[in-house]
């Protein structure tokens, strides 16, 4: 048998997704918002604030999952899911690929 040969990643191959892309693409979008959100957002982040973003995320989850209900809508369950991000690590690369897919659907919609 012959010895398994590494092979150069072509130039087309996508860039590995990790949990610091998603971290950063947070960040980002965080600045794009107006000073007193960004103070929320940031007070959210904190570590110490882990109750009232779980609380937050699951709230949010249930709300997005009852999106048939006036007020409540499909758009609390990604924003839900992206607060639970912040304590599951395993959520954030599923997240970044899924923030990337509808970035990419977007644009080829926008016709850009």
């Amino acid at each position: 048998m012959e010895p398994a040969r590494a092979t150069p990643a072509s130039p087309q191959a996508p860039a590995q997704v990790t949990a610091r892309d998603w971290d950063e693409r947070v960040d980002r979008a965080s600045q794009k918002l107006p000073e007193s959100v960004q103070r929320g957002v940031a007070w959210l982040r904190e570590p110490a604030r882990f109750p009232v973003r779980l609380l937050a995320a699951i709230l949010l989850i249930l709300g997005g999952i009852f999106s048939i209900l006036p007020v409540l809508g499909l758009w609390m369950l990604p924003l839900g899911l992206a607060l639970l991000a912040q304590d599951v690590p395993g959520l954030k690369v599923p997240m970044e690929k899924s923030a990337r897919w509808i970035e990419q659907q977007w644009r080829r919609w926008r016709g850009k």
